[in-house]
């Protein structure tokens, strides 16, 4: 489920007119529909998300406070978690794998600008989080992260690089405290 991991930047017009009409009825349908269901209902939001582009395995776990900013940016493998209020700002990919947990509050951004442009284009730099991560509360993951199987990313820590596997990062920046005993 990983997309490829390269930079694009995007000049002038960012985004198509359809991508701009897909994006509202998104946001229509997110506040009338997902945003407002009962906690319980993950396959309903995981419905919702499917027809409008996502790749989302039927036992991910999605909460109805957490924003998604377009669905077809986004795949999820089996048994991962995309926790309350977490805010998936995908105009970038964003892929996690098996096993996933991004807790709540956290704040994933696939996405930035070129600030040695004076147009500021906006670069897309998809992110990919591999089987067995955990993002704790409130973390941040970057524009074109990888975080390798089995890290856990601290709360509030700030992580924009590729992690090793079975390790632990925390701090802003963050950095890697010791390693995870790997469980598999």
């Amino acid at each position: 489920m990983n997309f490829p991991n390269e930079k694009k930047t995007l000049h002038c017009s960012v985004f198509s007119l359809e991508n701009k009409l897909v994006r509202l009825a998104w946001n229509v349908v997110y506040l009338l529909f997902f945003r407002f269901s009962p906690v319980s209902m993950f396959s309903w939001r995981r419905m919702l998300l499917i027809w409008f582009g996502a790749k989302i395995h039927s036992s991910a776990r999605i909460y109805p406070s957490a924003k998604i900013w377009i669905p077809s940016n986004l795949s999820m493998g089996k048994d991962s978690t995309i926790g309350p209020a977490v805010n998936v700002y995908n105009q970038g990919r964003i892929s996690l794998d098996e096993r996933v947990i991004v807790s709540q509050y956290s704040h994933i951004c696939a996405s930035t600008h070129d600030y040695n442009d004076p147009l500021h284009p906006l670069i897309l730099a998809p992110i990919t989080i591999a089987n067995d991560v955990w993002v704790c509360a409130d973390a941040f993951v970057g524009p074109g992260s990888h975080l390798s199987e089995g890290s856990v990313i601290g709360a509030r820590a700030v992580i924009s690089k590729k992690t090793e596997p079975w390790s632990i990062y925390a701090g802003n920046p963050a950095k890697k405290i010791k390693d995870r005993r790997n469980f598999l």
